[in-house]
């Protein structure tokens, strides 16, 4: 589950996570104290300085964060909508409205709007093994997003949101996401040398979508990422995917506790020892079910063949030959004939004809991440065949 929480962090903002901890004061004491102990899983403490109740509206004022080990953040005032206790005390809020964000430093200026966080729910008693003992949220919301430095715009973002599914039966819950329209402004560049590689490549001006598909099914562990893609026009789409089973609730309590150890010591090069170790164990318990990367071309790669070969005093079609031939014999100190040979057919075959690359891992069954470490140290031109290793191109 710290994986979906870090996921949730990406799309989010780390501070919109936290603040939803925040927006569950209804009756004060007793809302703060659960929402503290929801959140103490991750290490903190959330304040508000007052709370102002109005029927089902809930106003947070002065709300901080204060991390474990870290300083306190300053939220602001924080807006509850449709809040509802629920009969075995537990809280549900309809939505959490957070401030606009408005912050500049070093000449950068970056600005939010409409951040949100929808259908929030808050356990009576966090810390067990089913999803209806977690904090949880269904949606998630940034408006639009600017980073304007020395006055110029940057980047920006028209809206990012997150949402989550639980199963009917509990079992587990899906959730999708998406960063649409980002734009990035690359102009501005001041390094010569990284300029005139962005010029080459027509990458002044970039834009598009980063969007992701997954679920996590609670008895197994199984987290199936199947989506995680990078689109960007002109350039081309990067879609990334991964499969592992274990990582369970009792996992994720095990690595929680291994942190918090790590955290309470004050040694810290022996915290860090420690903690290297705990997580050495932990891994013991996942194992890999199966993970994709697909690119499909969308014109990159034939700029990125001339902009390489005008390096080297030759035209892009005689850098993808040069590649080509290069191929083969940088595979052939692996020792994996089989991989090599299909590497090699899929490299030419891209490059001939720029569409699509594809390299696909999927064994028979999954395979525990001890073995996967141990053929890696001992023999790691048997790793393709124990994961099942395929690639492809154009397909």
């Amino acid at each position: 589950m710290n994986f979906y929480r870090t996921t949730r962090l990406m799309l989010s903002g780390a501070a919109f996570f936290s603040l939803a901890g925040s927006a569950f004061a209804l009756d004060g004491t007793d809302l703060l104290k659960k929402i503290n102990a929801a959140y103490a899983a991750q290490g903190g403490t959330i304040a508000a300085e007052s709370v102002d109740i109005d029927g089902t509206t809930v106003t947070l004022k002065n709300v901080t964060v204060k991390p474990t080990g870290g300083e306190s953040l300053p939220i602001g005032e924080i807006t509850l909508s449709g809040v509802e206790e629920d009969e075995d005390g537990g809280y549900y809020i309809e939505e959490a409205a957070f401030p606009d964000i408005n912050k500049t430093q070093d000449g950068v200026t970056v600005t939010a709007q409409e951040l949100t966080l929808g259908g929030i729910s808050v356990p009576a008693t966090p810390g067990g093994d089913t999803l209806d003992t977690m904090m949880l949220y269904e949606t998630a919301h940034i408006g639009p997003l600017k980073v304007v430095k020395d006055g110029a715009e940057v980047f920006s973002l028209l809206e990012s949101n997150m949402n989550l599914t639980l199963r009917e039966d509990e079992s587990g819950f899906d959730f999708d996401g998406a960063f649409k329209s980002m734009k990035a402004d690359l102009t501005k560049t001041e390094d010569a040398q990284s300029k005139d590689a962005i010029e080459k490549l027509a990458l002044q001006h970039v834009q598009g979508d980063i969007t992701m598909k997954g679920a996590w099914e609670l008895a197994p562990g199984t987290i199936d990422i199947s989506e995680f893609a990078f689109d960007f026009t002109n350039v081309g789409k990067l879609n990334l995917g991964f499969k592992i089973s274990g990582y369970t609730m009792a996992f994720m309590k095990s690595m929680q506790d291994a942190m918090k150890e790590s955290e309470a010591n004050p040694n810290k090069e022996q915290s860090q020892q420690a903690l290297g170790l705990a997580m050495l164990g932990l891994m013991q318990q996942l194992s890999f079910e199966a993970a994709q990367v697909r690119f499909d071309d969308a014109s990159i790669t034939k700029r990125a063949l001339d902009y390489a070969g005008s390096q080297q005093n030759m035209s892009g079609k005689q850098m993808a030959d040069s590649l080509k031939a290069m191929t083969p014999i940088m595979l052939a100190q692996l020792n994996i004939p089989e991989l090599q040979n299909a590497v090699s057919a899929a490299v030419n075959t891209f490059l001939d004809d720029p569409k699509s690359l594809t390299v696909k891992a999927a064994p028979e069954k999954p395979v525990p991440f001890p073995t996967i470490v141990g053929a890696a140290m001992g023999a790691p031109n048997t790793l393709p065949q124990v994961l099942g290793v395929k690639v492809s191109a154009n397909d």
